[in-house]
């Protein structure tokens, strides 16, 4: 799975430089015309787009942990749109330059959900800030925008993994940022993106998989891991696979999706591990996972349903949790044992498979 976060920031850039600086946009006193629904000026959200990239790009460089980095742009004195736009440039081919420069492991802070992100994260968030609000200038401007549709898949696949996919990407993010109707689907009027989950144990990291990377997976490709050789494993493309499934359903919760278990020593994903699907009526969820041959015998699965469990049953959402296992799987048995899971039943269930569960 190629790294495009570079590449479609500095694309969105570029879309939206060519519409904003033609004379029929500049010629207008963008303090004096309102940005499509919002309560800024055309002005005023032109800067607030150059200041969300370059913190995007702070955040990143930086590698800020617990907080934003505390700066912003501040326009020298008579600066005009010209300039202005100049700065969204400049501020676009700093996040460009600052996804690059960035590990695909490392990750740092955004508030959304879950208090980080990774590269690919801040990129997707670029793209967004630049599609959704050139679009509020232009609408002001009454000018007509309409950004390629792999633009808007790549936030839509990376950041809003809970939303149901439609036929035509712009109009589906346009609904789900509460600036457009969909036939079918109510009017949104709160909405947040959401960044990946990562759970971290000692010696592992649980890392969510996106939309983006679980179709990736289904087609073949790595999902943008790198695996240990042998990877990832037959049980990892099913969840992948189901995974992809519920998202195209609109049923998706990314929270209780698939994890990529990436060891910190080296970087490899060893192995996959997660939920079968969201909690039911009462409650539960069903947890399933495999390794990679080669990283089997650690401890590593262990290690990772531990971390995943205490997680999931200190939700309220969740009240236990159970798995399946084949009755000659001794390996598996030993680790869900390991990890607190209890046998329910001495009779094997309608698939032939021992069922095993851990109450909160």
């Amino acid at each position: 799975m190629r790294d495009l976060g570079g590449e479609r920031v500095a694309e969105a850039v570029a879309g939206a430089l060519a519409l904003l600086r033609k004379r029929t946009a500049t010629d207008r006193d963008w303090e004096e015309v309102r940005a499509g629904g919002l309560e800024w000026s055309c002005r005023d959200t032109a800067e607030h787009l150059a200041g969300a990239l370059l913190a995007y790009a702070g955040q990143l460089a930086g590698r800020a942990q617990h907080a934003w980095v505390p700066f912003e742009i501040t326009l020298d004195e008579g600066t005009g749109q010209d300039g202005l736009l100049d700065v969204v440039e400049t501020a676009g081919a700093l996040l460009v330059a600052a996804f690059r420069a960035t590990p695909r492991r490392a990750r740092a802070f955004h508030p959304y959900p879950f208090g980080s992100a990774n590269r690919e994260g801040f990129a997707a968030m670029g793209v967004a800030e630049v599609l959704l609000h050139t679009r509020d200038v232009a609408e002001g401007l009454g000018l007509a925008y309409t950004p390629a549709e792999e633009l808007a898949e790549y936030v839509l696949t990376r950041l809003f993994p809970h939303v149901r996919p439609g036929p035509d990407h712009w109009r589906t993010l346009l609904w789900a940022t509460g600036r457009g109707e969909l036939p079918g689907r109510a009017p949104v009027t709160e909405w947040k993106w959401r960044n990946n989950l990562v759970l971290t144990a000692d010696r592992l990291t649980l890392e969510g998989v996106t939309p983006a990377a679980a179709a990736d997976l289904c087609a073949g490709g790595d999902g943008g891991f790198d695996w240990l050789a042998g990877g990832p494993y037959e049980g990892t493309l099913e969840a992948a696979g189901m995974m992809l499934k519920a998202y195209e359903a609109g049923v998706h919760r990314p929270e209780f999706g698939l994890f990529a278990l990436v060891r910190h020593s080296d970087g490899r994903a060893v192995g996959g591990m997660g939920f079968h699907g969201v909690p039911d009526e009462e409650g539960r969820a069903e947890v399933g996972y495999d390794l990679v041959e080669g990283a089997r015998g650690n401890g590593y699965a262990t290690e990772a349903l531990r971390v995943l469990c205490a997680w999931a049953l200190a939700r309220d959402d969740v009240r236990s949790l159970f798995a399946t296992v084949e009755p000659g799987n001794a390996p598996s048995q030993a680790v869900i044992a390991r990890a607190g899971f209890v046998r329910v039943s001495e009779e094997l269930d309608e698939d032939g498979l021992r069922a095993y569960e851990l109450r909160g």
